[in-house]
């Protein structure tokens, strides 16, 4: 007898292509864990409508963009399924349902909440942003997800999501499954510009969907350690945005090319060359699998679409048993 896999709910907002920083953070691990999970991959759109509304164009051509992003890692549309946010109607319905169960001041206390409402300089929050949580809540739960990966900045949202659901449970008698959080292992990739955070924003990302001239022109402007103004200075790979880049690109490479920065026995213009020769690897077969999905897009829109359909079926069941244990159904 088959043992059924746990499932997996894990996604992209929709507002521009993918980087680097969603590769390691998330899409490397995805393409590890689709044989082990029954593997479920949201479009956020309707997270993307909450600071990009006044973009819909973006947001149209940015699910097949995050889409191709995704396949193009790896991810096999045979094993997981890719569900766009707002064509399944029953995480519209389980969000107002659990609306009714959270209080305002909840919602404005959830430090990423803070944090979000901070990074875009939102002095007022619209109803969208600062109810996000309880639509992931419908996210999640609208195809009863056993595991969320998430990085410790989102553990808040988790732990929300378990505490609705729960209470849902415990006033209607319903079996909605209490996800749990799966941690990232992986710390953030920081930006180009030495930033915290490689971003969509803010111009220091290198993209999945790069040429290896843009990866090249990318790596030349990357900021370095700054005490190194010529190449006979020894130099700090440790505080070094491409010496860090290296353990995680060149890991085979990475203690010899750290230990020649030290000795000044390289310079960083040979340092950077070697990293964009690393990156190129990595992408090419990425380069490839894109070609192939941006000549078919087709085949594109209906893995989007079959997955949704799939997706919505389950959602719909899902609605059903809730309408039922809440006495709506008529």
């Amino acid at each position: 007898m088959e043992v059924q896999k746990k499932r997996i709910l894990t996604g992209d907002r929709t507002t521009g292509r993918l980087h680097l920083g969603h590769y390691v953070g998330s899409l490397k691990s995805r393409v590890e864990l689709q044989d082990e999970y029954d593997t479920f991959i949201l479009l956020a759109d309707i997270q993307a409508l909450t600071t990009h509304f006044e973009q819909p164009e973006l947001l149209y051509s940015s699910i097949f963009d995050v889409t191709i992003d995704n396949l193009s890692v790896g991810l096999d549309p045979a094993k997981v399924t890719i569900v766009q946010q707002s064509a399944v109607k029953a995480i519209a319905e389980m969000t107002v349902f659990y609306s009714m169960l959270v209080s305002v001041n909840a919602l404005r206390h959830n430090p990423t909440i803070k944090t979000e409402a901070a990074q875009y300089g939102y002095n007022e929050m619209s109803y969208g942003f600062l109810g996000y949580p309880v639509s992931q809540t419908a996210d999640i739960t609208f195809c009863n997800a056993h595991l969320v990966p998430v990085g410790e900045d989102q553990l808040p949202h988790i732990e929300l999501t378990r505490k609705i659901v729960r209470k849902f449970n415990d006033m209607y008698g319903t079996h909605i499954i209490e996800p749990q959080a799966k941690l990232s292992q992986v710390s953030r990739l920081a930006g180009l510009d030495g930033n915290a955070k490689m971003g969509k924003s803010t111009g220091n990302a290198i993209y999945l969907s790069d040429t290896s001239k843009e990866v090249e022109q990318k790596v030349r402007m990357a900021v370095t350690d700054p005490a190194r103004v010529t190449k006979d200075i020894p130099g700090t790979p440790e505080i070094c945005n491409v010496g860090k880049y290296h353990r995680i690109f060149t890991p085979d490479q990475c203690d010899n090319i750290w230990e020649m920065c030290r000795t000044a026995t390289i310079g960083c213009v040979a340092c950077k060359k070697i990293l964009a020769g690393s990156l190129n690897t990595l992408l090419d077969p990425m380069r490839e699998k894109r070609a192939y999905y941006e000549a078919h897009m087709d085949e594109v829109r209906e893995i989007i679409v079959s997955g949704t359909r799939k997706a919505s079926a389950i959602g719909d069941a899902q609605v059903d048993s809730m309408r039922e244990a809440m006495h709506l159904k008529i």
